[in-house]
């Protein structure tokens, strides 16, 4: 486990304990990411709850595009606004309190969720991945205070890795006792909601037990609206002297709205368009997880070595690669079937390009939330992040209503490749970070 020192007394930073403690809410949360949003749920809701209507899913593939759109956009406008408060009041452990309980809550009640029942199911997608995004973002804030500027990649990546074997184990669960999500097997895979609480109510308790808040509260007396309007104005008008987080932030915009694309519609795209077998489908989610936690611990250590900025375009290197791999696989395979004279599925050749996703996942991700924690002041964390919240989830209602649209004109394959020219203005807008400079103007501002 990394450490960010050697843990003296009177360290600043973090002890292991903590930090493992910070790690496992990462553990912990990855049940709902895959559970509900990329793999079961999302199928389920899809293919059964909605079902096909004659029209190839197109109705609702769009309204699960559109509920989790929502619930990004309610992100955009509330992760700054308790960014702020977290700072001010030295929160930031109370306000993570709220959104895991609330996750857990709304996740339970997919239960209700019957076929058919199409409102509903819209309804508790809103509220309870709003909750968990929330929870990213305030969990995410406590980052640069774990650990010196040049630990936060090892730091995140472990994060990160620990999250993807918690998704690994509750997947693993749900593969072996609640089956596939089909209309046949309701009555046992309607359980994956009260299953994914339950695994997220459970293994989150060490981060609250081990967990510090290191924030200082600000005077009382100022209400939670004027505490959030006067930091966030003063924010935006600071956010022009860290330059190089604000370009960053805009890269950010580009690549997360491919990545949210990848993992809200990937195993949706593999039951429509590869059409996969219930066992490559396991499988499936054995490799993403498994490449998915490598590519969080090698990228941070990676980043910690070559620089944040150089990492994280990396990965999106990979990431276009992938994309391209992911559209291409049913040509792709008839392709080689005829040049070799194998006999090869579309869905067996789909696995090769999950290992790409996977380390693609798993590298951009702990890359870009590290490198905000190096861009940030000890002091505004919870604003910045509130900030590395709202670029994410605007970038998941961009990207999500974009493909969402796209997908009922030209279908679910070709929309596909929106993603590459996201990735590609993601890197191309990154080349104007200084890395250097704006670590700089974090350190600068602390001792301002």
């Amino acid at each position: 486990m990394p450490s960010a020192t050697a843990t003296p007394a009177s360290s600043p930073y973090a002890t292991r304990r903590e930090i493992f403690g910070w790690a496992m809410f990462d553990f912990a949360n990855q049940a709902y990411t895959l559970l509900i949003i990329t793999v079961v749920f999302g199928e389920l809701f899809t293919t059964v709850i909605v079902g096909e209507r004659n029209d190839g899913y197109r109705l609702a593939n769009f309204l699960w595009s559109l509920a989790l759109a929502i619930s990004y956009l309610l992100v955009v406008i509330s992760a700054p606004l308790c960014g702020a408060i977290m700072d001010y009041r030295a929160e930031k452990k109370r306000f993570l309190l709220f959104s895991y309980m609330a996750t857990v809550a709304t996740t339970a009640m997919l239960y209700f969720v019957e076929p058919g029942y199409v409102v509903l199911g819209l309804l508790l997608i809103v509220l309870s991945n709003y909750a968990y995004s929330m929870g990213e973002s305030f969990i995410a804030a406590f980052l640069p205070e774990l650990g010196p500027p040049g630990a936060l990649g090892k730091i995140s990546g472990f994060g990160w890795a620990l999250g993807y074997i918690g998704g690994l184990l509750a997947a693993g669960f749900t593969l072996i006792v609640l089956g596939e999500a089909t209309a046949d097997n309701f009555e046992r895979i309607r359980w994956v909601g009260p299953f994914a609480a339950g695994f997220f109510l459970v293994a989150a308790i060490p981060t609250f037990l081990w967990l510090k808040e290191r924030g200082v509260p600000k005077p009382h007396g100022v209400s939670y609206r004027q505490i959030a309007q006067q930091r966030i104005l003063g924010t935006f008008h600071e956010l022009r002297y860290f330059k190089d987080l604000s370009v960053f932030l805009v890269s950010l915009l580009f690549s997360m709205a491919g990545v949210y694309i990848i993992i809200a519609f990937a195993f949706i795209y593999g039951a429509q368009v590869i059409g996969w077998d219930e066992s490559v489908r396991n499988i499936m989610f054995i490799i993403v997880q498994v490449t998915a936690a490598a590519g969080a611990i090698g990228f941070g250590f990676l980043q910690d070595k070559l620089g944040a900025k150089h990492t994280y375009q990396m990965t999106l290197a990979l990431w276009v690669a992938a994309i391209v791999a992911i559209w291409a696989t049913p040509a792709l395979t008839e392709w080689l079937n005829q040049q070799f004279g194998w006999q090869w599925q579309a869905q067996h050749l789909f696995l090769v390009v999950g290992c790409l996703a996977g380390l693609s996942l798993g590298s951009s991700q702990s890359a870009s939330r590290a490198l905000v924690g190096v861009f940030s002041p000890l002091e505004k964390s919870a604003e910045f992040f509130g900030f590395w919240g709202l670029a994410n989830k605007l970038a998941g209602v961009l990207g999500i209503v974009m493909l969402g649209v796209l997908q009922t004109l030209i279908g679910l394959q070709a929309s596909i490749l929106l993603c590459v020219g996201l990735f590609i203005a993601a890197m191309l807008i990154c080349v104007g970070v200084n890395e250097r400079r704006g670590r700089e103007a974090a350190v600068a501002w602390k001792s301002s």
